[in-house]
């Protein structure tokens, strides 16, 4: 069908409203966070803001009927290309959908739509004392549904995971307009092995299954207390050495994360009254319990950090924890002030390594910024080994931008190589479908087949995660 056919189809469906087709609308749906739709816009044909099951039914049906691409999108806070057509075809913007639909607070879950935000689901689960656990980095912005689709985990998957562990059952419309539902048709336990688990598969499968329309939670308790340490390193390795130190004296912190000193040096550039000491490396443990095990924790991490680190502080007091965190929280933000002509580009940002080879990684990291004369700030969750790279150019020159690029693909490859892999949490997406191969060998296969199975005509999310 003709862009022009689809839209007119599309507004009789389900009126005007509901369908964007004006040409600036459509732009703005063109990109996400990514550098390589920063380089290479791509329009869909029409954005569609469905708020219901059944309103997705009829755009599946019509999109299969027709042999039209359907793009499921979320906040546009991703980095990958995941939620743009780059082949033209339906984007579904899913992010108006923001209904939680039920608090069980008796069977510790929660029931909401995909639009639902994340800071915000958390503050409606704090009424009943209870929290969904996994922290993206980008709470007030990111929502339940993109979490999903990409398997988010983030700041605190040291000790809560990721996405996948939370998620108990799901609503999904396939390709061909069908609805299924996953761990359970009427299921409320959190316990089932009933069957091939669906569920598991369809988390972090980047839409390119189906639409995810209804998330069945899984919600823990809210912990009642929380501190922060910090541990300033003048040596590099000392730093992925202490984590292991703290884990083998029996404590899993909620959170670890770790700047090093290109990361230091930006935040301090940025927020020099932050004032960070000048270091090769500071960690930050955050841990979270109940206050005497909290307490305990603290004490015994600040006792074994501080065999190898220069200083380590621990706090509890709300200010002092807040005053601690804001390095890591504004190091994102940070890294593109380190040259007055630059910015941070979001590409080969988001390794995960062995924690014994995370040391090495920034190395290697810093010499391949070296070799191609790029400005690169590396930081992340080092607790589970995901490493954060920010390359900082100038996107208007064409020589800088052809460096990023060889620059970025030597980070993936030099991933692969140290046993790690290209995504730890951000998604494969359209930037690192070519690495697929690489890292999955003949298991990639079998990922096409079951791709067939679901969206025999490729009509879902074309282009994206293998």
């Amino acid at each position: 069908m003709e862009k022009a056919a689809v839209q007119k189809q599309l507004i009789a469906m389900l009126g005007k409203d509901k369908v964007l087709c004006e040409a600036l609308d459509l732009m703005y749906y063109s990109y996400d966070s990514s550098f390589l739709t920063k380089m290479e816009p791509a329009d869909p044909w029409a954005v569609v803001m469905p708020r219901s099951t059944e309103e997705v039914q009829k755009v599946m049906k019509f999109a299969f009927d027709n042999n039209i691409d359907v793009i499921p999108r979320g906040a546009g806070t991703g980095e990958t290309g995941g939620c743009v057509a780059l082949n033209g075809g339906i984007v579904l913007d899913l992010s108006t959908w923001d209904e939680i639909v039920e608090i069980d607070a008796r069977n510790m879950q929660v029931i909401v739509r995909p639009g639902v935000i994340h800071a915000r689901l958390n503050q409606e689960l704090a009424k009943h004392n209870l929290f969904f656990p996994p922290d993206p980095g980008s709470s007030q912005m990111c929502t339940v549904g993109g979490m999903v689709a990409n398997n988010a985990s983030g700041l605190r998957a040291v000790k809560y995971g990721c996405t996948e562990q939370y998620i108990l059952g799901l609503e999904v419309v396939l390709p061909n307009g069908e609805i299924i539902m996953t761990g359970g048709m009427k299921a409320r336990c959190i316990k089932n092995v009933s069957g091939l688990n669906l569920t598991k598969l369809m988390v972090g499968s980047e839409g390119v299954l189906g639409v995810i329309t209804q998330i069945r939670l899984r919600c823990w308790p809210r912990p009642k207390a929380r501190g922060i340490a910090m541990a300033v390193f003048d040596n590099l390795d000392d730093a992925p050495a202490t984590v292991l130190d703290v884990y083998q004296a029996g404590v899993l912190p909620s959170g670890i994360e770790i700047l090093d000193s290109s990361a230091i040096q930006a935040v301090n550039q940025f927020k020099p009254q932050i004032n960070l000491p000048d270091a090769e490396a500071i960690l930050l443990f955050e841990v979270d319990g109940n206050p005497p095990s909290v307490d305990y924790e603290g004490s015994l991490i600040k006792e074994v950090a501080g065999r190898r680190a220069r200083a380590v502080e621990w706090a509890t007091e709300e200010k002092r924890m807040a005053e601690l965190w804001e390095g890591r929280s504004v190091t994102a933000t940070a890294a593109a002030r380190v040259r007055k002509d630059g910015t941070r580009v979001f590409a080969g940002e988001d390794i995960s390594v062995p924690l014994a080879k995370v040391a090495d990684t920034l190395r290697a990291i810093r010499a391949l910024g070296e070799k191609y004369g790029i400005k690169v700030v590396n930081y992340g969750h080092i607790g589970d080994g995901n490493v954060h790279t920010a390359p900082v150019i100038n996107p208007e020159n064409p020589e800088e931008v052809e460096k990023v690029l060889q620059l970025v693909n030597d980070i993936h490859l030099l991933a692969i190589e140290l046993e790690g892999t290209t995504t730890g949490e951000h998604g494969v997406g359209a930037v690192r479908r070519k690495y697929a191969e690489l890292e999955h060998g003949p298991a990639l296969h079998y990922m096409k087949e079951i791709k067939k199975v679901f969206d025999p005509g490729n009509l879902m999310n074309p282009g994206k995660l293998i």
